[in-house]
């Protein structure tokens, strides 16, 4: 169920990939994006296929994709965008975060005032 469609999207890109991964046998029920403490600027987000989905996580869904995002990370997340990048040094999913005031250059970590 996608109730929260206005405060974290799901990029075409992203949903096809999640999508593709859900596909698999044993792959889980949802990528889970989650904000952890941590990284070079004192957060860092986590993606995760996650069996299991919390009775409080928000679930956001978009073309076969399937999204869990706990509540504290969603804050974190809000108005930002799930995105999937392929590049020469690899294919990895980008968060374009607009709560972020600095990030590193991975793009993995990153602050909030």
């Amino acid at each position: 169920m996608d109730i929260a469609p206005t405060r974290f999207r799901l990029a075409p890109r992203a949903a096809r990939r999640i999508a593709t991964l859900l596909s698999q046998p044993d792959a889980g029920a949802a990528l889970r994006v989650a904000v952890l403490a941590g990284g070079c600027n004192g957060l860092q987000y986590r993606f995760d296929l996650d069996q299991t989905i919390a009775a409080d996580d928000v679930v956001i869904e978009a073309d076969g994709a399937r999204v869990a995002i706990d509540p504290v990370s969603l804050d974190l997340l809000a108005g930002a965008e799930l995105d999937y990048v392929e590049e020469l040094m690899g294919a990895y999913f980008k968060i374009k975060n607009p709560n972020a005031t600095s990030s590193c250059g991975c793009g993995t970590s990153f602050a909030v005032e």
